[in-house]
């Protein structure tokens, strides 16, 4: 359901995140090719729609026999019915002919000039018992069965399974698009920048960050500073002008969200008859987070315009808000010890990379609002609370990943699943 009042006061870290989850609802799944189903997750089961197999069919290469004798028998054509003491020619995965009543194995027997199949002298003992090398029908699933239940996360295996199981198409959760405007006249994409210019930090990786949340990345738009561009940016492209199939469900946007007269995030929205649902987290890095929803459902994640504090405003707002549109529940933050004393900050929590060693998390270094040298080499982010934390104590590590996942150092390689 849709958050029912809009909110234009800072809430608290743990608040924010609860509110981005709930303000969305699942988006509706779709019916996709097999090959375009792996990575995507089942909402409805893969069901067998006949048995499989399907029929009775050879596991050896040899004949079809019709007796549960030793032989000798007489030769006919391949997949007619066969009568007592008549063998047909049959290849592995064949139809067994109607009247067999075991496989014999190539190895197992010969052809005589005359045209009689016998057992070889050396063959194993019982190779003509009743059902001796036959595949019976419905040996791994009976018309019914649940073959691939719903929820599950699609794999190479289940698509070649699917398949096998006559189905061409299956349902999917359909994952939010995400469109990304980046701002900035200063900003340059290339090269070393000269003073007064930033190179861009957002465009090389938000797309891999997006789809790492469960997003699907729908393009990027680079974009000035001045009014009329946002209005453009937000109210049209990138995806607003697509057909209703392409058009991105959630336009993550890059600096705008401080309140001087160059800030213009908060009056577009206005203008496009859009409303805030939360304005400001009581969180550092990353407190001028914005999220907010136009009147066609588009949602909008407005991040700070240095680096470290937008990666933390992505994670404690588009992390929940692209889980709730995906159908995934919220990822819980997990209780861990901090190995440092951390320092008070009053009425707001602390978002800080780390990493993990023995069990311990200790805060990274170059962890200031504009750089990204410490997120780069941390495994992790810890959530301190204002209060501050004491060596010893428990500490908060949100559950979502974000970033360049990248080599642990050999102390913690396999302390934790996913790197920041």
């Amino acid at each position: 359901m849709l958050a029912q009042a809009t909110c234009t006061e800072a809430l608290t870290w743990a608040d924010a995140r609860q509110l981005a989850y709930h303000c969305a609802a699942p988006l509706p799944s779709l019916s996709v090719s097999l090959r375009d189903a792996i990575g995507g997750t089942l909402t409805s089961p893969v069901v067998a729609q006949q048995d499989l197999p399907h029929y009775a069919s050879s596991a050896m290469d040899g004949w079809a026999v019709n007796s549960p004798g030793d032989g000798p028998w007489i030769l006919t054509a391949s997949g007619m019915p066969l009568a007592a003491g008549q063998a047909s020619v049959i290849a592995t995965g064949g139809l067994v002919p109607s009247g067999a009543t075991a496989v014999l194995r190539k190895e197992s027997g010969f052809v005589s000039d005359d045209g009689y199949l016998s057992l070889r002298h050396d063959s194993r003992p019982g190779e003509t018992l009743p059902g001796r090398h036959i595949r019976p029908a419905g040996e791994e699933a009976t018309a019914g069965d649940v073959l691939i239940p719903a929820g599950t996360l699609l794999n190479p295996a289940h698509i070649a399974l699917a398949a096998v199981a006559g189905h061409d198409h299956v349902r999917i959760q359909r994952k939010p698009r995400v469109a990304v405007v980046l701002t900035g006249s200063e900003v340059v994409t290339s090269g070393e920048p000269a003073p007064g210019q930033v190179r861009d930090a957002f465009g090389p990786q938000l797309d891999a960050v997006i789809s790492q949340l469960g997003g699907e990345p729908g393009g990027q738009l680079r974009i000035g500073d001045s009014y009329d561009e946002w209005m453009a940016a937000l109210g049209g492209a990138p995806g607003g002008s697509r057909p209703d199939a392409d058009r991105p469900d959630v336009i993550v946007t890059t600096g705008g969200t401080g309140k001087s007269g160059t800030d213009h995030f908060r009056d577009a929205v206005a203008a496009l008859g859009g409303r805030l649902l939360l304005d400001g987290v009581a969180m550092r890095p990353g407190h001028p987070a914005v999220l907010a929803e136009l009147p066609d459902g588009r949602f909008i994640v407005g991040l700070p315009g240095n680096p470290l504090a937008a990666m933390m405003a992505l994670m404690t707002l588009g992390e929940p808000l692209l889980a709730a549109l995906g159908n995934k529940p919220l990822q819980e933050a997990r209780l861990l010890t901090s190995g440092a004393d951390i320092d008070p900050d009053p009425g707001r929590t602390r978002l800080m990379p780390c990493t993990l060693i023995h069990d311990l998390v200790f805060p990274a270094s170059h962890t200031g609002p504009g750089m990204m040298r410490g997120l780069a080499w941390a495994n992790a982010y810890m959530a301190v609370p204002p209060e501050g934390v004491a060596a010893g104590a428990p500490v908060l590590r949100p559950a979502a990943a974000m970033g360049v996942t990248h080599a642990s150092p050999p102390e913690v390689k396999g302390a934790v699943r996913n790197s920041v």
